[in-house]
């Protein structure tokens, strides 16, 4: 090879390097513009950041909370039952004297938990199905539509109870039937937006290309409907922490004994007329949580719709 074409090479060399940078500096650019955008927008709903906030808290709440918990949240005090709030019981007690305040902060991973972690595994059973729903049709989007019909077909709270006394009551069967509940909605809406995106350019020219339907789905489809995606996925976490709380208030969930925002709802119900804080103060907590997740996905519903300035 002459000394002129080694030059010549590595010029090319050096264009083609120049290109590469350019092009990633340009789609980091652009990707940081839009989280700016996002959050700019985001900003403008107050109740939305409000609602973002109060999660931030809970969350920090159910890492750290039972850790920093004034009192010990199973110790039992006979001397200082139905204690009303104060300064050194900030809930007040309850009907064994334990302090109110401490097992909110010690139930917070337990109420939390159950419902995050329902929620993630019945988004991604309905994500699954609802892109094999959308993409292939034929009898893969009948059998999941109609399937997904006849768990509609009950309220979620019913399907809920159905579920858990099939099972048996327990923690984990809430969460089983939690999950399930969550499978329809998140399938039928993933069928939708998949419909949506099935049609556009950019997936007509990667099936003309010969790209396997497993790329096609999670690499070209999936990505424009995780807007969708999570909107639906923090909306459903309210729903669930009301369906986790509600099962254990009724005696299908967590013991009595254990932590859980619902079970101590589920306890305190027989002292209403003698000591009503027992009952208001769990319950506030239950609603202020739910209020919070539901303000927040109302902000994201509201920022990632393009039609909204």
């Amino acid at each position: 090879m002459s000394n002129k074409e080694q030059l010549k090479n590595e010029e090319l060399q050096q264009n083609n390097s120049f290109d590469e940078s350019y092009v990633d500096d340009n789609i980091a650019t652009v990707s940081s513009s839009k989280f700016k955008m996002f959050v700019k927008k985001f900003m403008k709903r107050k109740t939305a950041v409000i609602g973002f906030a109060i999660i931030v808290i809970l969350l920090l709440m159910a890492i750290f909370g039972p850790a920093l918990a004034p009192q010990d949240p199973a110790k039992y005090d006979y001397s200082n039952m139905f204690a009303p709030p104060s300064a050194e019981h900030w809930f007040g007690t309850d009907l064994y004297g334990r302090d109110i305040f401490s097992r909110i902060l010690a139930g917070a991973p337990l109420t939390l938990g159950v419902a995050l972690s329902s929620v993630l595994v019945g988004t991604i059973v309905g994500t699954i199905l609802g892109l094999l729903a959308g993409y292939y049709g034929g009898w893969i989007e009948m059998l999941v539509m109609r399937g997904s019909d006849v768990l509609f077909s009950f309220p979620d709270i019913l399907l809920a109870i159905a579920i858990v006394a099939l099972l048996g009551p327990g923690i984990i069967n809430v969460f089983i039937a939690v999950a399930v509940f969550t499978v329809p909605s998140i399938a039928r809406m993933m069928r939708s937006a998949t419909l949506a995106v099935k049609g556009s350019l950019y997936v007509e020219v990667a099936q003309s290309l010969g790209c396997k339907d497993a790329r096609i789905l999670f690499l070209h489809i999936f990505p424009g409907t995780t807007q969708t995606l999570i909107v639906n996925f923090t909306m459903r976490i309210g729903s669930a922490i009301m369906a986790a709380s509600g099962l254990s208030f009724l005696g299908f969930g967590a013991n009595v004994s254990d932590p859980e925002w619902g079970a101590m709802l589920s306890q305190s119900r027989s002292y209403l007329s003698t000591a009503p804080h027992m009952l208001y103060l769990p319950g506030l907590v239950i609603f202020i949580t739910v209020l919070a997740f539901n303000l927040f996905g109302d902000g994201l519903r509201d920022t990632l719709d393009p039609k909204i300035k």
